[in-house]
């Protein structure tokens, strides 16, 4: 019997293009639920099917370790419906216990760290600061998850936040502000093609 029947695939489901030049693309080409950190780290997060509330997962030093926290993940909030970064995840992964978020992000960790390379080390480490954070690194503990924004399927926010902090001349029009919401997300209605049809007068 094929242990894949009725698995989906994220490779069955290609991604469509960001298309808004804004932003960089961070996403995995392939893989559902992570993007790319400051060039060689990579962060992971799931949203509830219910609540539409993400659960951040961590931050990994690889894309296969993230795309596994992904499938722990996904398993636990959506079972046979989830689509998984790989096929064996469906069997060769262990279930969470419970959906709390706390439980889903320890057993996403564990699992993810069952398939570290050798070369970067092994430990979890759980970050005080953030609660239950949960950072897979060197083992060093050295360097926190990316608080300024989550993994979203289309764009990461954060990313143009940051770029408008560090240039005070080119001052956003009021209306981008008001699109703006309290926890830092942009309206789903707002149009990112129209920023860069921002005019300067200096």
């Amino acid at each position: 019997m094929d242990n894949n029947d009725g698995i989906i695939l994220a490779e069955m489901r290609p991604k469509r293009r960001a298309g808004r030049k804004v932003f960089n693309e961070t996403r995995h080409p392939v893989f559902r639920g992570i993007r790319r950190r400051n060039g060689d780290k990579w962060v992971c997060e799931v949203r509830e099917p219910t609540h539409q509330q993400r659960i951040w997962l961590g931050t990994y030093p690889t894309a296969d370790m993230a795309a596994r926290a992904h499938d722990v993940a996904a398993l636990a909030l959506r079972g046979r419906s989830a689509c998984l970064n790989f096929a064996d995840s469906a069997w060769r992964l262990p279930v969470p216990e419970s959906n709390h978020p706390d439980v889903i992000r320890r057993a996403a960790a564990e699992a993810a760290e069952m398939f570290r390379p050798t070369e970067y080390g092994s430990g979890i480490t759980v970050l005080p600061s953030y609660g239950n954070e949960v950072y897979m690194g060197s083992g060093s503990g050295s360097e926190e998850p990316n608080m300024y924004g989550y993994v979203e399927e289309e764009e990461e926010v954060s990313t143009t936040m940051m770029r408008l902090a560090t240039e005070p001349l080119m001052s956003p029009p009021r209306s981008y502000m008001e699109n703006v919401t309290p926890n830092g997300y942009m309206e789903e209605e707002m149009s990112y093609e129209d920023m860069s049809l921002w005019s300067y007068r200096y």
